[in-house]
This record gives C-alpha cells, structure tokens and sequence, in this order.
C-alpha cells in the first residue's frame, strides 16, 4: 500500500516542485482560500492558540493574525514541496546569514554546536547552513511512516551536505563524532510539546504553564556542547534570514532547566515580533491544565 501512495502522489509532487517559484505562490494563494475557507484546517486549534497566548487582543486582531498565518503556513507547504527538485543556488540566494562569520570565531574552540530553534517561519531551509560552516552538521527528525516518501525527504533535505538523524539515535551520533574527535553542528526544534511520560519539567510558555522539552539543554551540559540559537525572519515572501546568537559555551554552569528558560525567552520574543509566522496548527497547549501540584 505504501509504494502504491508513493507512486500516485510522488510524481504529482515533483511535477509542482519544477514549477517556478512565482506560479508556486499563484498555487499557494488558491490553496489559501481552499484550506482556510472551504476545508478549514485547524482553525480552532489556530484561534484558541493565539487566544490563549494573546489574551490582550480582540478577536478582530486574533482572527487577522490567524489569516495572515494561514497563508504563511501554505507558502511554508509549498516551499517544502520545491525542496525535492530547488537547487542550492537558488535557496542561497532566499536564505541568508548576516552574520555567518559568527561560527568561524566559535569553531575554534574545538567544541561541537547544539543549535536550537522554534518552527517559525521556515525552519525546512535551514539545512543549508551546512554549506557555510566547518562543522559537519546534523538534523535531529521524525521518520515518516513511509519509508519511500522518507527516502526522498532525506535525499531532499541532505542536499547540503547535512546528515538527518532520527531524534532516538541523536545521542549516538554524537558519541561516535566525540569518540573520533568530529566537531559537529546538532540542529534540534525544541518548541513542541513532549509526550507526558517523558515529561521532566512544566513551566510557561507563552504565559500558559506546559510541559517543556528539555532535550538539547541535557545534550549541551553532558557532551560540553556550545548551546547557539537561531533567529530567523520573513523579509519577504520566500525570502529569509537567520541570526544566530549564543547561548553559552559552558553548559555545565547553569542550573537545570536555566538554559531552556533562556531558550524559551528567546522564542517567545521572536514569536511575539510577528505571530503569524508560527506553527499554531500544533496542539502546543494540549496539556496545559495537566501540570503537576
């Protein structure tokens, strides 16, 4: 059944990946008003998210803001979706780094990199740093059921030279790079929420009381991992840039849990600058009236 999937839909696929960027927007307006309009995806997940984290606005701004994530989060579909054929000439050139030259200086330290971030605006292109940096890069993922769809999306997404590794077998890559003296670049979206029984910490995000992930601050403290967070920004449509910005090359001196309070101001902050560019279709509060007395 799955090769049978795989064969109608991946062919569909690539014929719209070839397609210019401008007939893909054109696309993507359509599909806007299909998804948001007609099918409806998600909007109450949508709204009640941003109600929860902005209860100050009005319902006229929260739907506003909802709308103008719809089409953001459409764009980001087909953005993916010219990922399979896009060459890396054309992703550098609509996804920048002002201040690259940040890891140069960082790499000389002899220590490897856990590179944290949020989905925020397009979190899929920033594999391509792997072209710019010295590290030999990773990309923490959760394998998709299919294995052929899978293959692809790994093929798509390691054009740039950065190997995707599923999040269970994280730690074991960077054992092994350790072990031969590799220093590496480990990307990790820490936003989403974390199954129950792996909880280990609640606090708020978004001023509401979730459970957090804490997986990339346990990584920094155990492997003496440079914690560095990623800042990207929609200039334009299909156009971004990503900042990056430290966040300690000594783990071991914060407390627990400190480092991913930091992380998570970090996120608020960016989010809090333009909400539309957020994930909000994920059930990020689901848990919310869960937490532990």
């Amino acid at each position: 059944m799955n090769l049978l999937i795989y064969i109608l839909v991946y062919p569909i696929i690539w014929l719209l990946s070839i397609l210019p960027f401008r007939i893909l927007y054109i696309i993507s307006d359509g599909l806007y008003l299909l998804v948001y309009y007609i099918i409806g995806y998600r909007k109450k997940v949508v709204f009640n998210n941003l109600k929860l984290s902005f209860p100050e606005k009005t319902d006229k701004e929260l739907v506003k803001i909802s709308k103008e994530f719809y089409r953001h989060f459409v764009d980001v579909f087909i953005e993916m979706i010219k990922s399979f054929t896009v060459s890396k000439e054309a992703i550098y050139k609509r996804y920048k780094y002002p201040n690259i030259d940040f890891f140069k200086e960082l790499y000389k330290d002899g220590k490897s990199v856990v590179l944290v971030g949020p989905h925020y605006a397009n979190w899929e292109w920033i594999m391509s740093v792997d072209s710019f940096v010295s590290y030999k890069g990773y990309a923490a993922y959760t394998k998709v059921n299919n294995k052929y769809f899978n293959n692809k999306i790994l093929k798509s997404r390691s054009k740039f030279g950065t190997s995707l590794v599923q999040t269970s077998k994280i730690i074991a890559e960077i054992k092994s790079n350790q072990k031969n003296n590799i220093q590496a670049m480990y990307g990790l979206l820490s936003d989403q929420s974390p199954q129950l029984k792996k909880t280990f910490y609640w606090n708020e995000f978004l001023g509401v009381k979730v459970p957090i992930h804490t997986g990339a601050e346990m990584l920094a403290k155990r492997y003496d991992l440079n914690m560095v967070f990623m800042d990207v920004k929609k200039v334009k449509r299909g156009h971004y840039e990503t900042t990056f910005s430290l966040i300690t090359n000594d783990a071991t001196k914060y407390e627990d849990y400190q480092l991913t309070d930091i992380f998570l101001e970090k996120v608020e902050k960016q989010i809090r600058t333009n909400p539309a560019y957020y994930f909000w279709t994920h059930k990020r509060f689901k848990h919310k009236d869960k937490a532990p007395e």
